[in-house]
């Protein structure tokens, strides 16, 4: 099953890093979020990859052009002989990458509907280019194929981005840490789905994938749900960058099922 990346969109909310690189290529650690998603992916034997490009697409493009030397411990330009080139210590993964040039201003939706005859008559993945989490992403598959239905989206709990004071008449007693939200679900990201779904989405530029595919599939009683509620953290804004970061540091991140 292969596994399509939205990875065009401008990522304003987080401008003081996007105004050089598209959001996915912003890094945690020292790699780019749309490499630790697809790692995750690749964790569960998924090693196909469609991505849909957009915004500077073009840095994307060169990445994965220059990812064998970018995994590599060093490299040697022999400009004596020809101007022969060796890699040294090359550890890359198994992955086979499709880089789709979606438009500039397209939506999500029509940035799906757009790879279509890369992804051809089968099921596959999707997800978004900016959000991390330790899904298991075999249970989700399950999940979706015992429902039977046509999509399934995985939700999410996103944190609470305030403590909670705990108050007693008129005086505080107590700071409560950062709690799960009013307790609604979210789309995280992380669906799947079969390639009647192409169907549902128009070949315009301005189909929004929640505002037209997946309500008309939740209309049609077609949208599975899988419910994660575990780690989940999007990269919307430099404050979440920072503390992805950080995790990453301190080699306290969740979403690195790989390697364990």
């Amino acid at each position: 099953m292969k596994v399509v990346i939205l990875a065009g969109g401008r990522g304003t909310r987080i401008s003081e890093e996007s105004h050089l690189k598209p959001k996915p290529m912003i890094e945690i650690g020292e790699a780019p979020v749309l490499w630790h998603i697809m790692k995750t992916y690749s964790h569960y034997g998924y090693n196909e990859f469609i991505i849909c490009l957009g915004y500077k697409g073009y840095i994307i493009k060169e990445y994965f052009a220059n990812y064998y030397r970018h995994m590599s411990e060093a490299v040697t330009y022999d400009y004596t002989s020809g101007n022969t080139v060796e890699i040294h210590g090359n550890k890359v993964e198994p992955w086979k990458v499709t880089l789709v040039d979606t438009g500039l201003n397209t939506m999500t939706g029509s940035r799906i509907k757009r790879i279509q005859p890369y992804v051809g008559d089968n099921p596959f993945m999707l997800t978004y280019g900016d959000g991390l989490s330790n899904v298991n992403i075999n249970r989700l598959v399950d999940s979706h194929q015992k429902s039977g239905r046509l999509a399934t989206i995985t939700a999410v709990q996103p944190d609470g981005r305030f403590g909670r004071l705990e108050i007693e008449n008129d005086k505080v007693i107590g700071f409560a840490e950062k709690v799960k939200g009013d307790g609604g679900w979210i789309n995280g990201g992380f669906m799947v789905c079969e390639p009647q779904v192409f169907n549902y989405i128009n070949d315009k530029d301005t189909a929004i994938l929640e505002q037209g595919p997946l309500q008309d599939l939740a209309r049609d009683g077609e949208l599975n749900v899988y419910r994660h509620e575990d780690f989940w953290q999007p990269m919307d804004t430099l404050r979440e960058k920072i503390i992805l970061d950080e995790m990453w540091e301190k080699q306290e991140a969740p979403w690195k099922v790989w390697g364990i």
